[in-house]
């Protein structure tokens, strides 16, 4: 089976008028605003899915600052999995900062989403104050036993939108903060997984830590799959396409070039992801 955990997907009344939800959206206006940036629905999605081989997705939408616009998506998000249970797994995505996150979150999770994510943090990165903030959303999914998803990328390197000022200390400090959470840090993690080879503290750190590959045809090299599954474990490394921003075939291919062997690509193609989710396959 394969699992795609990191996809996005948009009801048609923000698809349509895109522009419409610029206005105290800096993030969405800055990802979006080109009309190149593709925007899908459900069924979209579905074609896609069939297309590529893809058996379930994982989809979200945005971490909209507006109560209003988060709880639109959301419910975008429900009614797509109802729509479609057999091949849909849907998360909560909002912004954590809004008093209302933690009532949200509880919503979503009692309306059958079956965790949290995409969060991001595009300017503040991960300081005390976010983690206060990501507490009692962390909580929730710690009692239900439901992943979260954060948005991270790498500190160095060329700049793209979307690119945070996160720190690996400040990736480090996450983890350190919820040790019990089974948390996923999309785009590879910025990459700190790699510091699972130092003898001490970082394999304590990250035990609970998952890896999407989420726009890594963009970021790495190929070789980076294979390196990252013998660094951070077999069992750590999620396929997520960060689709429609990149066709899941773009990964597909740099699988099989990759050098994984057949175990190590149904791994992070579904088995992974299916037992973080506590699914059958």
């Amino acid at each position: 089976m394969i699992i795609d955990f990191h996809t996005h997907i948009f009801p048609k009344k923000i698809r349509s008028n895109r522009e419409k939800f610029f206005n105290n959206e800096p993030e969405f206006k800055l990802l979006y605003e080109s009309p190149k940036s593709k925007m899908v629905g459900a069924a979209d999605m579905i074609l896609n899915m069939d297309e590529t081989g893809v058996d379930k997705a994982v989809i979200f939408g945005f971490p909209w600052h507006s109560y209003d616009t988060f709880r639109l998506n959301n419910d975008f998000i429900m009614e797509s999995v109802d729509r479609y249970p057999d091949r849909f797994i849907g998360m909560c995505c909002l912004d954590p900062f809004h008093e209302k996150a933690e009532q949200e979150t509880i919503r979503c999770i009692q309306g059958g989403l079956s965790g949290v994510g995409e969060l991001a943090f595009y300017e503040s990165g991960f300081d005390g104050y976010t983690l206060n903030k990501l507490a009692p959303i962390m909580k929730i999914c710690l009692e239900k036993n439901l992943p979260i998803l954060i948005h991270t990328n790498e500190p160095v390197g060329h700049k793209y939108p979307g690119k945070a000022p996160i720190t690996l200390l400040e990736i480090e400090n996450l983890a350190v903060r919820f040790p019990d959470n089974n948390i996923v840090l999309a785009h590879w993690g910025g990459g700190i997984f790699f510091f699972n080879l130092l003898k001490k503290v970082m394999k304590e750190h990250l035990k609970n830590i998952y890896f999407d590959t989420a726009a890594s045809p963009y970021l790495y090299d190929a070789s980076i799959y294979r390196l990252a599954m013998e660094i951070a474990g077999e069992g750590k490394i999620l396929f997520g396409s960060d689709y429609p921003l990149i066709c899941p075939k773009r990964y597909f291919n740099e699988f099989e070039k990759s050098g994984l062997t057949d175990e190590q690509i149904s791994r992070i193609s579904g088995i992974n992801a299916a037992k973080i989710l506590n699914i059958g396959l």
